[in-house]
């Protein structure tokens, strides 16, 4: 086997892949960010606020879940961790816009990098986005968040705000 054929090959393949996923977040990225300087976002989630009615969630869930939903996780997180701090969202809302975001995030950026590699992007979105709507949906009306919401009493998260304590997982 010709080792530095192939050496060279998987070379050029990364370097290929690295510069079309770099062709694709930083101009979704920098957009993004665009329009979180110029309150596009909170608009947004502010037109959203009846939708998350329909999951039983708040009308301040709104901006966290489109955050998640545009930014991923890990942004997502962030502003939910923030929110949580604040004590403007209910255990409730936090479960469900965890539940939704871990099905349905980032779909921006992942959607353009599936797309780059060949899938169906059309097929991958809404294929997210439906399996995410009809599992919170059935969350949102279960007995068992009920129960659980009414046992927490609607409090939110604790969550310190010095860190983990120097512990971890």
């Amino acid at each position: 086997m010709d080792w530095t054929g192939f050496a060279r090959e998987a070379t050029l393949g990364i370097v290929n892949n690295i510069a079309m996923m770099a062709m694709i977040i930083f101009p979704v990225m920098l957009v993004l960010e665009v329009a979180r300087d110029l309150k596009v976002l909170d608009r947004i989630a502010a037109w959203l606020a009846p939708v998350v009615g329909f999951f039983r969630l708040s009308k301040e869930a709104s901006f966290p879940l489109l955050v998640g939903i545009i930014f991923g996780i890990a942004y997502g997180a962030g502003v939910l961790i923030e929110e949580a701090r604040s004590g403007r969202l209910s255990w409730k809302d936090l479960f469900l816009i965890n539940v939704f975001l871990s099905v349905c995030h980032a779909v921006v950026e992942d959607t353009a990098l599936f797309i780059a590699v060949g899938a169906n992007g059309v097929v991958i979105l809404l294929g997210r986005f439906v399996v995410a709507v009809i599992l919170t949906l059935i969350l949102s009306r279960s007995a068992w968040l009920e129960k659980e919401s009414l046992k927490r009493g609607g409090t939110v998260f604790s969550i310190p705000s010095g860190g983990a304590g120097g512990k971890c997982c």
